[in-house]
């Protein structure tokens, strides 16, 4: 793919006094938004419905192949088949209305985000993948057309392409990366950063325990407001009935 030129360190520098290392650390960062940025760019995709959730979480029907710690999760495998059919009918949809330039998008791993991505294979809707490097769980899943498939360094730089083109977040259970990505969307939103977008808690019982935003309220940390800002849901046709029209929208619209 075509590369943008790299910004020069003159643009780049903060201060008479930056160091080397800090303008070289600018220009990677510069540079591994602008790659992706390019790489969308010339795909025309100008909309995306991100799927956040968990690395660990097992297919029903493998959870024998993962180790010890992912075993713990095996009581969560439904929430795979059921992002899988989520992925599958939103895809199915984007393809029947011809939406070339609107893409589903997961962080690219296993799990959750594995589910997603071949829920989307399944209907020949090519989603997006942005993987990130780390130590251990993530690796690239093998439901990704190659031109598709992208590998961060910077969880800020990947967090800015999630988040860009997105017209609806689907968020299914996870760990800290998946409470992140949440997270800085709810900021994100909240302090009009970027435009108000639905935010979908996917399965009621484990967000109702994990998180309790009416203590933040009652304690006047956020607005009372800011509860709305998400919307629980515990099925597959509740997010379909809540994700649905804002792809009928883009096709109404030819946005």
């Amino acid at each position: 793919m075509t590369v943008k030129a790299m910004p020069t360190p003159e643009f780049l520098k903060l201060a008479e006094t930056a160091s080397d290392e800090d303008i070289d650390r600018a220009q990677r960062l510069a540079h591994e938004w602008l790659l992706v940025e390019d790489a969308l760019d010339q795909a025309d995709i100008r909309h995306t419905i991100p799927i956040f959730g968990s690395a660990r979480i097992p297919a029903p029907d493998n959870i024998s192949d993962y180790d010890l710690k992912e075993r713990r999760c095996q009581n969560l495998s439904h929430y795979y088949a059921e992002a899988r059919e989520v992925a599958r009918r939103l895809g199915q949809l984007i393809e029947q209305r011809q939406l070339t330039h609107t893409k589903l998008v997961t962080g690219g791993g296993p799990g959750v985000m594995e589910a997603a991505n071949r829920g989307a294979h399944d209907v020949d809707h090519q989603s997006i993948g942005l993987n990130i490097v780390l130590p251990r769980e993530q690796h690239v899943n093998p439901f990704i057309a190659a031109k598709h498939s992208f590998e961060f360094q910077y969880f800020a730089m990947r967090k800015m392409h999630f988040l860009k083109r997105a017209k609806a977040i689907i968020v299914f259970p996870g760990g800290f990366g998946t409470m992140d990505e949440l997270f800085e969307t709810l900021t994100l939103i909240q302090t009009k950063k970027m435009p108000r977008v639905p935010i979908l808690l996917y399965g009621k019982d484990f967000w109702q325990k994990v998180i309790n935003l009416e203590v933040m309220a009652e304690h006047g940390l956020i607005d009372p407001a800011d509860i709305e800002l998400y919307h629980p849901v515990d099925s597959v046709e509740e997010c379909w009935q809540l994700v649905a029209p804002i792809i009928e929208t883009l096709a109404q619209t030819h946005e």
